[in-house]
């Protein structure tokens, strides 16, 4: 089969999905690539606290997806979920050019985190629940491609607004408020959900603490393998305060995630079509390697070309790794609690994601950048041992 032929049979659902996330990460990358030189150059914040910021953010994101993906199991439904979750995150992005601390940066951050953990689950079910197994690494490879596609817009616009605003940060932080509403609407006319089965003749809760038995070996296995892997995955925030520290100037900043979301984009869809036809772990193996080769490269670095360098291994690696994790998920569990266990696998990661930023903050404060991206090839190192084990 050529690489174009599953495009032709992933459903219109997921392609909308795909456009859908594509707007609102373009609006959330905007934001994202310069808010690290914000906090740290405008209002003054310490490493620690951007690590804070961060890793309190992306985790509220991860935690709330367990409650979100249990409910939309429980309800049947997925797009009222979506709705909440996107509109809530539309409605942040005035916030940030407003803010005039750090609280109020970490105040529109984690309502904005809250909104993307609301919709997250349920998408990822959403996909699983209108793809045949056989396209699944392909469908959830597409929609992982066109997110970073935005990803890849976002940080590129915020430099063309970056010089033609002569810096004005948060002047070029109102653009972010168009795709976030974009979004929105795209949902509205657009997203369409297969009819689920909600009859069960009597009420049960929403969060039931016994479906984790439901759940296979397997299951497990790549719960732990994913949380292992967030351990080493700290916030993209301190690839961007490395190149700062190197010398690139702010306006310039946004071309770090620029690079790394080019590679993450060219890489997620290609793996995730190569996992429908290979064992998907041989593929998270490599995203693994390239995440310790990113760490090393970036630990070196002594020039912001060697920044550019770890930034694309760190993209690939990406690439080698979402997609295809969110696809072993979805095969390792029963289709009527896709939504809890994608809610489960993305709690545990919140909790590292957490630990990781939180981590990564205190040993860039305390013993330098070097320490921080050493810190993270050895916890990548920890999960690729973690993964040969799980495949033997």
């Amino acid at each position: 089969m050529t690489p174009s032929a599953p495009l032709r049979v992933i459903p219109r659902t997921v392609w909308v999905l795909g456009f859908v996330s594509l707007l609102m990460d373009l609006s959330s990358e905007l934001v994202h690539s310069l808010l690290p030189v914000f906090l740290v150059g405008t209002l003054g914040a310490s490493m620690l606290t951007v690590g804070l910021i961060e890793g309190i953010a992306e985790a509220t994101t991860l935690i709330v997806k367990v409650f979100s993906g249990a409910i939309s199991d429980f309800i049947g439904r997925r797009k009222g979920l979506l709705l909440l979750g996107y509109g809530l995150a539309a409605l942040t992005r005035p916030l940030f050019p407003l803010a005039v601390s750090a609280e109020m940066v970490f105040t529109a951050r984690f309502l904005d985190r809250i909104g993307k953990g609301i919709r997250g689950a349920p998408r990822d079910a959403l996909v699983a629940d209108v793809t045949p197994p056989e396209t699944r690494g392909a469908s959830f490879g597409l929609r992982q491609s066109m997110d970073t596609v935005g990803a890849l817009l976002g940080p590129a616009l915020a430099i063309g607004l970056m010089v033609a605003f002569s810096g004005d940060i948060p002047r070029v932080l109102w653009f972010a408020v168009i795709p976030a509403f974009l979004a929105l609407g795209l949902i509205v006319v657009g997203v369409r959900e297969p009819a689920h089965d909600t009859a069960s003749g009597r009420f049960r809760p929403p969060i039931r603490l016994g479906a984790w038995r439901r759940f296979s070996r397997s299951y497990w296995w790549v719960v732990a393998v994913g949380t292992a892997f967030t351990l080493a995955r700290f916030s993209e925030a301190f690839l961007v305060l490395r190149a700062l520290q190197l010398g690139l100037s702010p306006t310039w900043v946004p071309l770090v995630l620029v690079v790394m979301s080019l590679f993450y984009a060219l890489s997620a869809y290609p793996a995730g079509l190569w996992s429908d036809r290979i064992r998907r772990s041989a593929l998270l193996a490599v995203g693994l390697a390239l995440l310790i080769a990113a760490d090393l490269v970036l630990a070196l670095a002594g020039s912001v070309a060697f920044v550019l360098v770890g930034a694309a291994l760190w993209g690939l690696h990406m690439g080698f790794s979402q997609g295809i994790l969110a696809a072993l998920v979805a095969d390792t569990t029963p289709k009527e609690l896709k939504g809890t266990a994608f809610g489960i696998f993305n709690l545990l990661s919140g909790v590292c994601m957490l630990l990781a930023s939180a981590v990564a903050g205190w040993l860039w404060q305390q013993h330098g950048a070097q320490t921080t991206f050493y810190a993270g090839a050895a916890f990548a190192l920890g999960a690729l041992v973690l993964l040969l084990v799980w495949r033997r």
